[in-house]
């Protein structure tokens, strides 16, 4: 296991887009940084609460192993 890939992806669990960006694949971490704004705002502004918080989970998951595997 590289230690590596597991901190990116868990800094793009934290924040989708920085494993990404700090694996060298700037351009595809800025859109899903502004991607996951979107998701946020939209569930900010349509207060879909858990239903929600479901949403942004799995898209930060989804980040989380995209960091991981494009290490």
């Amino acid at each position: 296991m590289n230690t590596d890939a597991l901190v990116n992806a868990i800094l793009s669990f934290i924040i989708p887009g920085l494993g990404q960006a700090i694996n060298g694949y700037k351009k595809k971490g800025i859109i899903m940084f502004i991607i996951a704004l979107i998701i946020g705002i939209i569930i900010y502004i349509v207060k879909l609460g858990l239903f929600g918080n479901a949403i942004s989970i799995i898209y930060s998951l989804y980040a989380a192993y995209d960091a991981y595997n494009t290490y």
